[in-house]
């Protein structure tokens, strides 16, 4: 009997993170959307998770579990660049504090989750990337996935980050 592979994604964060992230990676399965934990972009940034949908649209989810780190977070306008929509995920008692004005309420979406399911509040709008951008990121999201199973088969294949 095959056992399962250790999760290697929110290995630095908290449980919390990852149920988060477990939930909306349900609610995105449901909706055909796959995503990758930890994905690297070109700008040195790393989006907690980046799905693709069956028509090669990007979607990025940036995920806080903190009070003090989704307040003190600054980063996240940098995600926007690499998708064609951008959502925050919540455990939900966080969900208040990102109708402020600086989460951009009418452009990022919300998504209250926790490890078992997730559910839309506040649908992202749909900020399609350019073409050549779209064509880049294809590659650099499939390459990077294809790696991470790779590394699965044979994990002297190094890095999967």
């Amino acid at each position: 009997m095959a056992t399962q592979p250790e999760s290697l994604c929110f290995t630095d964060e908290s449980p919390i993170a990852a149920e988060v992230a477990r939930g909306v990676t349900r609610l995105f399965c449901r909706q055909d959307l796959f995503a990758v934990c930890e994905m690297p972009l070109p700008n040195g940034r790393r989006a907690d998770l980046m799905a693709i949908d069956g028509k090669g649209g990007f979607t990025i989810v940036e995920i806080k579990v903190a009070r003090a780190d989704l307040l003190g977070d600054g980063k996240w306008l940098d995600y926007l660049d690499y998708c064609d929509r951008f959502y925050w995920a919540v455990p939900p008692h966080l969900a208040r504090i990102l109708e402020e004005e600086r989460y951009l309420p009418g452009a990022a979406g919300l998504i209250v989750a926790d490890r078992y399911d997730a559910a839309v509040v506040r649908e992202a709008i749909h900020r399609p990337l350019a073409p050549a951008r779209r064509k880049s990121e294809l590659l650099r999201f499939a390459r990077r996935a294809a790696r991470r199973l790779a590394a699965q088969v044979d994990p002297s294949l190094g890095d999967l980050t």
